[in-house]
């Protein structure tokens, strides 16, 4: 009788499994906890900003899926409030405010000299990634216009002069 050969198949290689990003289960849990309910969107894009630094399409596109809301619908609240970001934030943060009673005290001409100054538009982070430049319709500080918030800390009364000061004093030349 000849010999019998048996063929063994070769092993395939096993795909490594994809790290599972947290940040992602963070978002799902928000969801689950407020029962996947579309009036919680808000809620669930403050989560993902907080978790992920800013709302990117993929993030938007996972809580547009989780809420079964249209995407359409979860980019325009992303972009309606100034407080969402869609691209990565600066090391720092300057938000000129341009409420009826800071622009009138000159928050206008602040913020064109800032741009200027850090060459870039408002909404942009200058290219070493040291500062993004944001304006807000108001803060609620007009006892103190022109106001200026710094990495979430509000400054009043203040000029051009006075905000590159405080740029300065942030490491900011």
């Amino acid at each position: 009788m000849p010999p019998t050969i048996t063929e063994t198949k070769p092993e395939k290689p096993q795909a490594a499994k994809p790290k599972v990003d947290k940040r992602f289960k963070v978002l799902e849990m928000t969801m689950k906890r407020n029962h996947y309910s579309q009036d919680a969107l808000i809620e669930v894009l403050h989560k993902a900003q907080e978790s992920f630094g800013y709302l990117e399409v993929e993030v938007l596109e996972y809580i547009a899926r989780g809420l079964k809301l249209p995407l359409s619908r979860v980019y325009g609240v992303a972009t309606f409030y100034h407080l969402f970001s869609l691209k990565p934030s600066g090391e720092h943060n300057c938000v000129v405010c341009l409420g009826t009673a800071c622009y009138v005290k000159g928050s206008g001409k602040i913020l064109e000299d800032l741009k200027v100054k850090l060459g870039v538009e408002v909404g942009e982070t200058t290219p070493d990634g040291k500062v993004s430049l944001l304006s807000a319709r108001c803060i609620g500080a007009c006892g103190i216009a022109p106001a200026v918030v710094f990495d979430g800390e509000v400054a009043g009364k203040l000029d051009t002069e006075g905000v590159t000061t405080r740029l300065k004093q942030l490491g900011i030349e």
